[in-house]
């Protein structure tokens, strides 16, 4: 009796459910990609969660964890049912979003069960995108920098070559100075030239004042003479 009282309300409880599914299934559209099968086995299902956590997150507007959860729960199973996900997110999502998000899920999970990472295809070309854009953008620093360092050579050898005519442009003027003084000199010494001169007589006086008294000297005896001679 109790076997049977649970066999009929399970068996109620299906035909409910199979009859919703199958309005369902006649009322939502779906995409073709949903008729392949996905074996979950060959799928590295961490490498997608990424992606399921930002798609959801665009499509509601904020972070939910309860439909991401949701969503990672249905592909735990090791074949999952596309349009049977597709139905149980139209609640959540309404039916156009869960229609486009099933839309874009399911070739990347058919991708993954064929390459031997269970990763994508457009998960691997993305990130050799990415590293590729990383190098390029390595050069551009490198060249940069590369550019800035020939400048600053550049820059300090112009300084250098700057400085350097200063300092001899500094110089020529003293010389130039120096080469005019000796040529005003000349001019300018007429009085040590006269000068020089007025030693000469002073020279001559002294030797003019001995025969003067040489001459004091002789006459003193003449004058002796003369008295002599009277």
């Amino acid at each position: 009796m109790d076997a049977g009282f649970f066999r009929g309300t399970s068996a109620e409880q299906d035909n409910r459910f199979s009859n919703k599914h199958k309005k369902l299934l006649k009322q939502l559209k779906f995409a073709e990609c949903l008729e392949k099968k996905v074996d979950m086995t060959k799928v590295n299902l961490e490498v997608v969660k990424p992606w399921i956590t930002q798609r959801v997150t665009e499509i509601l507007g904020f972070e939910d964890d309860v439909v991401i959860e949701f969503v990672f729960n249905q592909l735990e199973e090791k074949n999952p049912d596309g349009k049977m996900m597709q139905i149980n997110l139209t609640g959540f999502l309404n039916g156009k979003n869960a229609r486009e998000f099933m839309k874009d899920l399911w070739p990347l999970l058919l991708s993954a069960q064929e390459n031997i990472a269970g990763i994508p295809s457009a998960f691997l070309e993305q990130k050799k995108e990415e590293i590729k854009q990383r190098q390029i953008e390595q050069e551009k620093l490198a060249s940069l920098k590369k550019i800035d360092e020939d400048k600053r050579e550049k820059e300090s050898k112009e300084r250098a070559q700057s400085k350097s005519p200063k300092r001899r442009k500094s110089r020529s003027p003293v010389k130039r100075d120096r080469k005019s003084s000796p040529s005003r000199s000349p001019r300018r010494k007429p009085s040590p030239a006269a000068s020089p001169p007025s030693s000469p007589p002073n020279h001559k006086e002294e030797p003019k004042q001995e025969p003067d008294q040489s001459e004091s000297s002789k006459p003193e005896p003449l004058v002796q003479e003369a008295s002599s001679t009277r």
